[in-house]
């Protein structure tokens, strides 16, 4: 990975960050997905009830895409790292395309659409394992920061777009909207194709044993690296509070508005609160904070977005419910990119995907988990004290992951024996035949190996975490 050569603390700019041809075409293969995705989402879920009539039914199709990340996605993450991750994006775009085709014959048994959309969301792990991999190979230092900080804005804003658009072809057309979501995932597979550069996998023939072993393997160097686990938790227990205002929208709204046509206008307005705070902030923050300011920034962030559903305990009406999730949106921008750059930095490059496995599935499963045992609470309590109680917790929580945190010294310990391991292995993959240093999962730092390189910047790198 090079190192950056930008003056000072300077942020990388947009300009810095679109000039990579292979960033600008994942970015737009990734918006085009993303934007397909979300409308299908809503279409089929349109689709179903009107078939069946069950709201079990609807609900169950919207929530199908998360399980293979649950039940599945480390080890899915894993086998993307046996092969070039450019194969492995193409391969996944073509398979979902043709998956989501199905979707479009008339009459098909409910059943039988369950199946093939959870067919299609498993190709979905291994897809997303292998960009996040790759983007590290393609943006240094804070471009990646703020690359991947302007990719989940773009995510967060797609889905705003894709659901908007769903539900409106839903009403009329929803067939057309599962057209267009196939058309992007052969558009998205054209473009990584054309534009992206083929790379050797990281994980080399040598390298492999068996496939829970290396899905094994991530769990250990996750969780068993000093500073790698330091971030995964305090990222993990900030997420397990910033999840229940979007899945808890349709009760919130449903009793705070005594009007029912203006339930679904609050409802729309709540579960887009975090999402819209997340791109707005993610564009202002990552752009304009320098690198080391954002690093330092990570703890407080983490503690605020508890902090900002804690007024939920006084019932306010859904605007302000709104502009509370907008303000944890904002913190959640405000930690997560700048924890990618650090979580990479110290990550070995050979469990890149491996990392964004377990990272992955462990935000899936902790958020659901989130909505579903807050929900629980409400079902005997009100649910705005429901709501502001558990971020109070969650505030407590996250004070006391974040006491743990490593220091600045530790980090840059980590980060420089990192790297250097990290450039043999690059240094040996392109024929110089360097020996390559020995990485260990669970080494703590110990701080004797520190101050070659004091300039590296602790947000700097790439990482996971993405979405």
């Amino acid at each position: 990975m090079a190192h950056e050569k930008r003056a000072g603390n300077r942020p990388a700019t947009f300009g810095e960050v679109f000039a990579s041809t292979e960033y600008r075409a994942i970015y737009a293969a990734s918006g085009l997905s993303w934007i397909g995705d979300y409308m299908a989402k809503a279409a089929v879920t349109a689709l179903v009830y009107k078939q069946t009539g069950s709201v079990t039914a609807s609900a169950a199709t919207f929530a199908i895409s998360f399980l293979p990340w649950v039940i599945g996605g480390p080890v899915l993450a894993a086998l993307a790292e046996r092969y070039p991750h450019r194969t492995v994006m193409i391969v996944c775009d073509v398979a979902r395309a043709a998956l989501i085709a199905l979707l479009i014959i008339p009459h098909l048994p409910v059943p039988a659409m369950l199946v093939i959309l959870f067919g299609a969301a498993l190709l979905n792990p291994p897809f997303d394992a292998s960009r996040s991999a790759m983007l590290p190979r393609i943006l240094d230092g804070d471009r990646y920061v703020v690359g991947i900080a302007v990719q989940n804005s773009t995510g967060q804003a797609a889905q705003v777009i894709g659901y908007l658009a769903g539900a409106a072809l839903a009403a009329m057309h929803p067939r057309v909207a599962l057209l267009i979501d196939a058309a992007t995932f052969l558009l998205s597979a054209l473009i990584i194709g054309l534009l992206v550069h083929a790379r050797q996998p990281l994980l080399s023939r040598a390298q492999r044993t068996h496939l829970l072993k290396e899905t094994a393997g991530g769990f250990r160097v996750v969780f068993g690296t000093p500073v790698l686990r330091a971030i995964a938790v305090t990222v993990l227990a900030m997420q397990l509070f910033t999840s229940p205002p979007e899945g808890l929208a349709a009760a919130w709204a449903g009793r705070s508005e005594h009007v029912a046509a203006h339930r679904g206008f609050a409802q729309g307005l709540i579960m887009m609160g975090v999402p819209f705070g997340y791109f707005v902030g993610g564009l202002i923050i990552n752009r304009f904070v320098g690198p080391e300011r954002r690093t330092k920034l990570i703890r407080p962030f983490a503690v605020l977005a508890p902090v900002t559903l804690v007024p939920a305990l006084l019932n306010p009406p859904a605007p302000v419910v709104a502009l509370l999730a907008a303000l944890c949106g904002v913190c959640v921008a405000g930690m997560l990119p700048a924890s990618n750059g650090l979580f990479v930095q110290a990550l070995p490059r050979q469990y890149r995907a491996r990392a964004f496995g377990v990272m992955q599935s462990g935000l899936q499963i902790t958020q659901g988990g989130a909505v579903m045992l807050t929900g629980v609470l409400a079902a005997h309590g009100p649910l705005h004290i429901v709501v502001g109680l558990w971020s109070l917790g969650g505030v407590a929580l996250v004070l006391l992951v974040s006491a743990r945190w490593p220091s600045a010294h530790e980090f840059e310990v980590a980060i420089e024996r990192n790297r250097a391991a990290n450039e043999a292995a690059e240094a040996a993959e392109k024929g110089a035949n360097l020996p390559v240093p020995p990485v260990s999962a669970a080494e703590p730092s110990n701080g004797n190996h520190a101050g070659r390189h004091r300039r590296i910047s602790l947000s700097g790198g790439a990482g996971t975490m993405e979405g």
